[in-house]
């Protein structure tokens, strides 16, 4: 008991629905990142089929959104919303998922310093940066429906 009420001090708690903003800024700014790099790999200098790998990758990221990346955000919001009032900073992010990060950053930076072209990379990049980006808005959507749906306290008076 003393050991837990020790540990309880060093818990960062914050409310559920700022872990909600913290998934979805976060998904967002990987999402951006990504396709930031991405879009400097189809510009400088121009390589010939740029439009049509950026499109492809647009492409990717539509369907990666809508098969995956999306029901992952929303497995990823009713695990926070189960929680209590509050609970720790880090737990806007599954522990598993922690995991899952350090490989795919791992494995992008293996891919940035390959010998695949930056051109081709760049589809890839956008597909997944781009499903990041869209599936950040299911954290925006449902954080707007739950304030939306808070009953607001009557006037003194």
């Amino acid at each position: 008991m003393i050991q837990n009420q020790w540990l309880q001090k060093f818990n960062p708690s914050v409310s559920k629905y700022l872990l909600l903003a913290l998934a979805g800024l976060m998904w967002s700014t990987v999402g951006l990142l990504l396709g930031s790099m991405a879009f400097t790999w189809l510009t400088q200098p121009v390589p010939d089929g740029a439009i049509i790998l950026a499109g492809l990758g647009m492409v990717m990221a539509l369907a990666a959104n809508r098969f995956q990346f999306s029901s992952l955000a929303r497995k990823n919001i009713n695990r926070i919303l189960a929680y209590p009032s509050k609970a720790c900073l880090f737990a806007f992010q599954a522990w598993k998922g922690y995991a899952i990060i350090a490989v795919m950053m791992t494995g992008g930076m293996w891919l940035r310093n390959s010998l695949i072209p930056k051109p081709y990379l760049a589809v890839v990049y956008l597909a997944i940066g781009g499903a990041l980006l869209l599936a950040s808005f299911n954290y925006y959507a449902r954080l707007a429906t739950q304030f939306a749906s808070k009953p607001t306290a009557e006037p003194a008076g």
